[in-house]
């Protein structure tokens, strides 16, 4: 089975006041360093997957450049991480590979690589098409950056592109949404991600919030309710326009869908590579999860991750709560032991949160406002029998 391949790029201009990720301000005089034991860990990965005791297909259909903001390396770096990948696995010719971009960090020398290093999706961290909503939390783009960025990608023939949107930005209100989701369209991007505004406490924005303050806006954060009414606006918005719901956050044309991304959700096997990647190889009878430190110092160090062997019982959890994700649901009739979760199904189906159909349950729009609980009631969920 073709292996999908993450390459986590951590370093950025400025750090969003929302983010929590393992992502932030560095020197430049680091990214040698880092590009250096990226190359090495691409070289050595059929040694680690064997040491894990799984499975390592050098043929690859999905590349995914994330970060971060992957694009503010120099030019000579990114293109060494190219070849490194090119010099250890196998590139199917129409594999899927996607760099994330800010907007602002994208010159024509770094198109021309995207073209020479057959990069044929890009994914623009917009955010807001609001100059006021996006200078909010720290982003360094204006509305008029974005549609330059766009006219000189779909000029080098790129024109799969993924854009961007937060629900719930601090000044955010309905108005000033619908205006970001005209120029989403305007675009005529064939992807949108959408996602609601999660503060994490131990974000600048999610301290102030907790601290009651006003720093970084944080006193004209939308509340829930709003953030939930602009999130289902976009998915009728979107989904009039031709851009259908798939997964929770992502909405794509027909055949524009995130083949990589997908991976994750439906449970095949992808390797990643740099700060706080994670992976996911198959073994004989079981598969295998692990992941690189989220500490930038340790992952130079060397440190190696420590494997988390899924059993049945884990499993079979994770054929749910990722596969709920997807519009598309989970057939019941395709889950081992599923029986097991009948009860769970059944009072998710009488709360509303999840509908039936045949032997097919799914989220109802409901059901993906609240998904987060939905999924903690299949973790918590009681077995028949022990675990093994």
């Amino acid at each position: 089975m073709a292996t999908g391949l993450y390459i986590s790029v951590p370093f950025c201009r400025t750090k969003c006041t929302y983010c929590n990720f393992a992502s932030d301000v560095f020197s430049k005089t680091i990214f040698e360093r880092y590009v250096k034991r990226l190359c090495d860990d691409l070289a050595g990965s059929q040694t680690m997957a064997k040491s894990f005791g799984a499975g390592l297909d050098r043929t690859v259909d999905s590349i995914y450049f994330g970060g971060g903001t992957p694009t503010i390396l120099d030019l000579n770096q990114l293109e060494r991480i190219f070849v490194a990948i090119s010099q250890n696995f196998d590139i199917l010719p129409d594999a899927e590979i996607t760099i994330e971009c800010a907007p602002g960090t994208l010159t024509a020398p770094a198109i021309d690589l995207f073209n020479r290093c057959r990069v044929n999706r890009v994914s623009l961290g917009v955010q807001s098409f609001v100059d006021q909503e996006a200078r909010a939390v720290g982003r360094l783009h204006n509305r008029l950056t974005v549609f330059e960025d766009i006219k000189n990608l779909h000029a080098a023939g790129m024109t799969n592109l993924n854009i961007d949107l937060i629900a719930g930005l601090p000044h955010q209100t309905a108005a000033s949404w619908q205006r970001s989701l005209d120029e989403a369209l305007a675009t005529a991007a064939p992807h949108v991600s959408v996602y609601m505004l999660e503060i994490d406490d131990d974000s600048r924005l999610g301290r102030e919030l907790i601290a009651g303050g006003t720093r970084y806006h944080a006193h004209l954060v939308p509340d829930e309710d709003l953030t939930a009414d602009l999130y289902e606006s976009a998915c009728a918005r979107l989904q009039g326009a031709g851009i259908k719901q798939y997964e929770i956050s992502n909405f794509a044309r027909p055949g524009f869908e995130s083949r990589h991304n997908l991976k994750y959700w439906t449970r095949r096997p992808y390797l990643g590579f740099g700060v706080d990647a994670h992976s996911m190889l198959l073994t004989a009878h079981e598969a295998v999860r692990f992941a690189t430190p989220d500490s930038f110092e340790a992952y130079l160090a060397g440190n190696h991750p420590e494997p988390v062997r899924l059993d049945r019982r884990a499993a079979l959890e994770e054929a749910f709560f990722l596969g709920l994700r997807l519009n598309c649901g989970v057939d019941t009739a395709l889950v081992p032991k599923s029986h097991e979760f009948e009860d769970t199904i059944r009072d998710l189906v009488c709360d509303l949160m999840l509908e039936r159909e045949g032997s097919v349950i799914r989220l109802t729009p409901r059901g993906r406002i609240v998904s987060n609980e939905v999924f903690q009631r299949f973790l918590l969920a009681p077995a028949a029998g022990k675990r093994d």
